[in-house]
């Protein structure tokens, strides 16, 4: 095992961990442009005198945007290949930067952060699917989570920037500070190729020679190479119309349902109103309230980081099914929290215990796990199509959570709303062990041919 270990990082060269790195800049931004509006909205609501119904579709109007950015992304990558699109998510999260920070009244607030959504929308998916494309499949799932804890810390550093600024209210700033990475994500996809996988399925076999050759150790890279063209011959139809053939039915399943549940467990909930929760609970200072978030988000990064040393270790089911369990008692006690009056004198603490669990499982497990399958399990074909379909239902779900969240608090109450997002988490934990396959060490290719066995998800 440790000589198989040691092989796999002997093939990640240097100009693999610049690829990735800087194609992990999409997933910061993507993480900063989420993340900012939990320290932003407090002061924006105030200075704006928001209500209830508007404090959620300023914070959800970036989903519409994400839906948006998700269906152009798929529409557009397969004729213009990832790099191109990672180039105009940079852009487009630029403009956005700008456009957030200068936005003189409510309604263009929201019309940036919708602009700020589409270029999300495009990074989501297409940053985890170049980096799946061009690394060794050894370490795919390690390299690809790499764009995950990108994510991660993209919100960390919105906590901390809204932190900063929290004791002036200098909610501009928090958004401007995004264009810094947004010019840097451009200037660094401008100097990579395109996925060696997009450039074969133009038939430029040859530049994808050299940029195979630039990205594994080994001298020849024919087999590969002849392996992606075996696997192209055998696919049927590409784009929208090839995901309805019979081979592709279990893995639209699959990617669909891991697309819901990582939704509809309530991630987003923590993420977009941590400092209200904190709130809810007994911290009502603004400042407080957003660094217990930060704190929060500081415990996601950490097991993000153990998700990238286990991933093609342990494998991905084991880390789904271990992480979405602990969702469920992070729930629990999270809605306990609420609940028993007799924890009234420490219900902060309780609460806080509950959210840091209920983090901690999914950074390790449903989070990162979710963006690595989707860039796996699909045919290069139709890979762009069906990526972009299963994050459509991503970004529609987190946008219905979103606007329901404080809707759901007024209904059921605190404890309530939390026990029922545990109580679709046990679903999720079912559908997990019943259909999702363990694609650890397996090539694209191969996960590809067993689609069209017919075999069992989990006998893969």
């Amino acid at each position: 095992m440790r000589q198989m270990e040691n092989k796999a990082k002997s093939e990640v060269n240097g100009f693999v961990y610049f690829a990735v790195g800087v194609a992990a800049l999409g997933g910061l931004l993507f993480g900063y442009d989420t993340g900012v509006i939990s320290g932003a909205i407090l002061f924006i609501t105030k200075q704006f005198s928001l209500s209830a119904t508007m404090e959620e579709i300023v914070v959800s109007s970036v989903l519409v945007g994400a839906v948006a950015g998700a269906i152009i992304g798929g529409a557009l990558t397969g004729r213009f290949g990832r790099r191109k699109m990672i180039i105009l998510a940079g852009i487009i999260f630029t403009a956005s930067a700008l456009g957030t920070a200068l936005a003189p009244t409510v309604s263009l607030l929201i019309a940036a952060r919708v602009v700020s959504g589409i270029g999300i929308g495009i990074a989501s998916f297409i940053s985890p699917m170049y980096i799946a494309e061009l690394v060794p499949a050894k370490v795919r799932g390690s390299l690809v989570a790499v764009n995950m804890l990108a994510i991660t810390s993209g919100i960390m550093v919105a906590y901390l920037v809204d932190y900063a600024f929290s004791s002036s209210g200098g909610w501009r700033y928090m958004f401007g500070l995004a264009a810094i990475p947004s010019i840097a994500l451009i200037i660094g996809m401008w100097r990579l190729p395109d996925s060696p996988r997009w450039l074969i399925s133009k038939s430029k076999v040859e530049q994808a020679r050299q940029i195979l050759q630039r990205a594994r150790t080994v001298s020849d890279v024919s087999p590969e190479i002849t392996d992606i063209q075996k696997s192209m011959e055998k696919q049927g139809a590409g784009g929208l119309k090839g995901l309805f053939q019979p081979s592709l039915r279990m893995p639209m399943i699959v990617g669909l349902g891991l697309a819901v549940f990582q939704q509809i467990t309530g991630i987003n909930t923590v993420i977009y109103y941590a400092p209200t929760i904190f709130k809810f609970a007994g911290i009502t200072a603004a400042g407080p309230a957003i660094l217990a978030g930060a704190g929060l988000t500081m415990v996601m990064w950490l097991f993000h980081v153990l998700a990238i040393f286990l991933m093609d270790r342990v494998g991905r089911r084991p880390l789904l099914l271990v992480g979405v369990a602990g969702q469920i008692i992070g729930l629990a006690i999270l809605g306990a929290a609420f609940q028993f009056q007799q924890l009234a004198s420490f219900k902060s603490y309780v609460a806080i215990g509950g959210l840091v669990i209920y983090v901690a499982c999914f950074a390790f497990g449903l989070g990162p796990i979710f963006w690595l399958l989707i860039s796996e399990i699909y045919p290069l074909k139709v890979r762009g199509a069906a990526m972009s379909a299963v994050t459509v239902t991503n970004w529609a779900l987190n946008l219905v959570v979103a606007v329901t969240f404080l809707t759901l608090v007024g209904v059921l109450g605190h404890a309530g709303t939390f026990w029922l997002y545990g109580v679709i988490a046990i679903g999720a934990w079912v559908f997990l062990y019943l259909l999702v396959p363990e694609t650890k060490g397996k090539t694209l290719e191969q996960i590809e041919e067993h689609w069209r066995s017919g075999k069992s998800p989990r006998a893969l």
